[in-house]
């Protein structure tokens, strides 16, 4: 049985679901989305005040959910969230890993405890979800695992290269275990790739850049991301790509590796030549900042006229239509 022939156990309202950073952005709204579908929620972070606040907003909407708190990046804390969905919910059901953070700057300008903890966190916590999900998945014959991983996944950028590197590690570790687990068929590992999305998340990154960090446009809905994953928990397939960016940075890397290599140098050159000046932190990387818990990061475009989107979608063609020629002459 093929991943879009399958065919949901139970409806949402009876699953367990675990959602790792539940706090904000992605993970926040995709708590949320589950809830008005009265799931049995078990939300972890790392701020339990946080946490507390969104088991009320939760249950207000119809969820039934519980705070427990949890840093990825430790393996014995995971465990313990994975059993403590199993006797809130009596299974474990879905697993959504979302917690990660991010770190910009040249490569050796960022501290290379911030490198090496932005792995533990965007990888290894990955791998420490998975693990902890997994005992109970092939317990039960069934489960689905849901990665948040990026369109970083598929394309290299500059200044970011321990969130790169997590980010390639993330899809190499899904598909080595989807194919590990080829004859669990009621086991299922879903990856979803959007380009920027509209998150608090350049607020909370660690920043040694000295410039203010904005996503560049077009943002991706953070709703749209959590209506993803929760279709995936009802619909599971092996990946998703989210956002016309994500697709076009995907397209240009098959054509020509050297010259997306070029080009997001250029544009992240350009960028921090331009941007307003901010000061160096670390943001969230070692401990929660405890400002910005939001869905949003307030960064979605404007409302584009038909006019405009047409020019868009012409200059995007003409980008297309020449990097496909390139790939051709090769």
């Amino acid at each position: 049985m093929t991943s879009s022939q399958y065919m949901p156990a139970m409806p949402l309202n009876k699953k367990t679901i675990v959602i790792t950073g539940a706090t904000s952005g992605i993970g926040r709204a995709t708590a949320l989305e589950f809830a008005r579908y009265g799931a049995k929620l078990v939300l972890a972070a790392r701020q339990k005040d946080v946490l507390d606040e969104m088991v009320d907003l939760c249950d207000r909407l119809g969820g039934k959910a519980i705070a427990v708190v949890t840093d990825v990046t430790e393996p014995e804390e995971v465990t313990q969230l994975a059993k403590a969905a199993c006797v809130f919910g009596g299974s474990l059901d879905v697993w959504v890993n979302v917690a990660g953070i991010g770190a910009l700057g040249e490569f050796t300008t960022i501290p290379i405890e911030v490198h090496n903890q932005v792995i533990k966190t965007n990888l290894l916590g990955y791998i420490n979800g998975a693990h902890a999900a997994m005992t109970h998945f092939k317990k039960q014959k069934r489960g689905i695992l849901i990665n948040l991983n990026s369109v970083g996944g598929f394309v290299a950028f500059p200044y970011s290269v321990s969130y790169t590197a997590s980010k390639f590690g993330l899809r190499g570790y899904s598909e080595a275990l989807r194919a590990e687990l080829h004859d669990c068929p009621g086991i299922y590992i879903c990856d979803v790739f959007p380009g920027f999305v509209d998150t608090p998340g350049p607020s909370h990154a660690g920043n040694y850049t000295g410039k203010l960090l904005k996503p560049a446009p077009p943002v991706v809905p953070t709703y749209k991301v959590a209506h993803t994953v929760v279709s995936l928990a009802q619909r599971p397939k092996d990946s998703v790509t989210l956002g016309s960016a994500a697709y076009m940075a995907r397209f240009s890397q098959w054509v020509s590796p050297k010259l997306t290599r070029w080009a997001t140098a250029k544009f992240m050159m350009l960028y921090l030549k331009n941007a307003e000046p901010a000061p160096v932190t670390n943001g969230s990387i070692f401990e929660p900042t405890r400002e910005n818990n939001k869905i949003s990061g307030g960064y979605t475009s404007k409302k584009v006229s038909n006019k405009k989107a047409a020019r868009y979608a012409g200059v995007v063609g003409v980008i297309a239509g020449t990097l496909y020629l390139l790939k051709k002459l090769k």
